[in-house]
């Protein structure tokens, strides 16, 4: 019997796969716990429909990704920083940092887990960084560090 999996099991795989099951085993475990449907011509148009549209979903968010990786190229964030003595800087910028004055200059937020820091941010400077915004789109933005 043709199943449609409903859910991901680590026996039969994953969502929207189709399979073939015993009819026993399908009657008896897959159907009652709904793990899967029965792969029917309604079933299979579906499954056919919902996968165009998360392919859709998936190609908006890449173009949304790019155009804000555009976006970014040539944006600068300015970051203020305390220093001491003889200019020695008290800490190091965080990407929460950057997120923030990022959205207060420029109105873009960011989320600061998606920023990617090569190395701590100690001293004063300009600094390029990765911002990943989808699995497939890295994007630059400048950082300048000046003293506060």
């Amino acid at each position: 019997m043709k199943i449609i999996l409903l859910k991901d099991d680590k026996n039969l795989g994953k969502k929207g796969d189709l399979i073939e099951a015993s009819d026993g085993y399908a009657r008896n475990y897959i159907l009652p716990k709904k793990i899967g449907v029965e792969a029917t011509a309604k079933h299979m148009n579906d499954l056919k429909l919902q996968k165009a549209n998360e392919d859709k979903i998936a190609k908006e968010h890449l173009e949304a990704a790019k155009a804000l990786a555009a976006d970014l190229e040539g944006k600068q964030v300015i970051v203020k920083m305390k220093a001491g003595e003889g200019g020695r800087t008290f800490g190091s910028i965080s990407s929460k940092e950057i997120a923030a004055a990022c959205k207060e200059q420029h109105g873009i937020e960011l989320d600061k887990k998606k920023i990617q820091l090569t190395e701590s941010i100690k001293n004063f400077g300009a600094y390029e960084v990765s911002v990943k915004l989808h699995p497939q789109v890295t994007g630059k933005l400048m950082v300048k560090v000046t003293e506060a």
